[in-house]
């Protein structure tokens, strides 16, 4: 059941985890060389500029969803492998870099006794939002990150034929996959091996 008390922390987390995503994308776009999400306003930390409103709405009520797809012309890149690898790792290396940021905040806020109930329930929704689009966009299913990153260590024509047969049905495996609960098969033990890997540095440092 939807606990909507929860609202008021977790859209905030959302869109922060959504932002972040789209726009490390676009930053490594543009750091490659090729300045079309510059071009089309998505080099940019303001939400309105990458949030898809029925995807964003489904992914608070669903736990599914999607923003906007930051367009880039890869032709563009000085490296068209690298570009790829990187602009596709762009946005998962933001989320995880969040999810830890969350983890230290918390710990630092509760050694010096400055941590509210409302900052961490907001904190723990940044770091759980972070660490799971994290993991789902490293499924290697079109038009996930993770399917384009697996292109680029595929041969050529593997990776061609990949794309071309997964991707017509990209859409409908990721909703069989999610309502399944096959995705927390995988993201899950996932999710929280690199949350205590958080906990853990976070530690450390403290």
């Amino acid at each position: 059941m939807l606990d909507f008390s929860s609202m008021l922390y977790r859209i905030p987390a959302l869109l922060i985890a959504l932002t972040f995503h789209e726009y490390a994308h676009a930053l490594a776009a543009d750091a490659m060389g090729d300045k079309t999400p510059r071009f089309m306003g998505r080099l940019s930390i303001n939400p309105l500029a990458h949030l898809d409103i029925m995807g964003t709405l489904l992914l608070v009520l669903a736990g599914f969803g999607w923003a906007k797809p930051v367009p880039i012309n890869p032709n563009n890149f000085r490296n068209y492998r690298e570009g790829m690898i990187k602009v596709s790792f762009a946005g998962v290396g933001a989320n995880l870099f969040l999810c830890f940021l969350s983890v230290f905040i918390m710990l630092g806020m509760t050694k010096f006794q400055v941590l509210t109930n409302g900052t961490q329930e907001f904190l723990y929704w940044t770091m759980l939002y972070n660490v799971w689009f994290a993991f789902f966009n490293l499924i290697p299913i079109p038009p996930l990150d993770g399917s384009q990153l697996l292109g680029q260590f595929l041969p050529p024509k593997m990776a061609y034929d990949y794309e071309n047969l997964v991707g017509r049905y990209g859409f409908v495996i990721l909703i069989v996959i999610v309502f399944s609960g096959l995705s927390n098969l995988v993201i899950g033990p996932l999710s929280s091996a690199f949350v205590r890997l958080c906990y853990t540095v976070a530690h450390l440092i403290f």
